[in-house]
């Protein structure tokens, strides 16, 4: 049997579940389920943005992205507009509605990553973040390979 040499991967997965979960209960008031906030938060970030480059950003596939989307246009929190030039092309703006909560969602990101860091020096929330941040550009070509592998069988 092949043995894991580190359980990096899996500290780090167990770690955004966990704040996923406090997430989704934190949440619920505003009808926002199963890590819609994520999208929410870059339409607000980046009003505008289409679905394939939302899609990219978060690194999930399309058809992830259109359902939470939908679902979110439905809770009146984003707006999808047709681009005047490629009319099979849409863009997303967060509402009225979204701005409000927008805060709060940063807030409690804040919030989670103070309980995250709690203890850490200056010296180690940088070299975490240095580190976390190695560690997704070094995955990001094997997705992005598999993700056009994906696209085209």
């Amino acid at each position: 049997m092949t043995k894991l040499k580190n359980e990096i991967l899996r500290e780090v997965g167990m770690l955004a579940r966990s704040i996923q979960s406090i997430s989704d209960i934190r949440f619920r008031e505003f009808k926002l389920q199963r890590g819609q906030f994520i999208f929410l938060t870059r339409i607000c970030e980046h009003p505008g943005i289409n679905l394939i480059d939302l899609s990219n950003i978060l690194k999930v596939d399309k058809a992830t992205t259109t359902k939470a989307i939908q679902k979110l246009i439905e809770e009146n929190y984003v707006l999808r507009e047709r681009d005047s030039v490629d009319k099979r092309m849409w863009h997303l703006f967060p509402t009225l509605k979204a701005k409000e909560i927008y805060s709060f969602i940063i807030q409690d990101e804040n919030r989670n990553l103070e309980v995250c860091l709690k203890g850490f020096t200056l010296e180690e929330r940088h070299t975490v973040h240095q580190l976390l941040k190695k560690m997704c550009e070094n995955i990001e070509q094997d997705w992005k390979e598999l993700k056009s592998y994906k696209e085209e069988h």
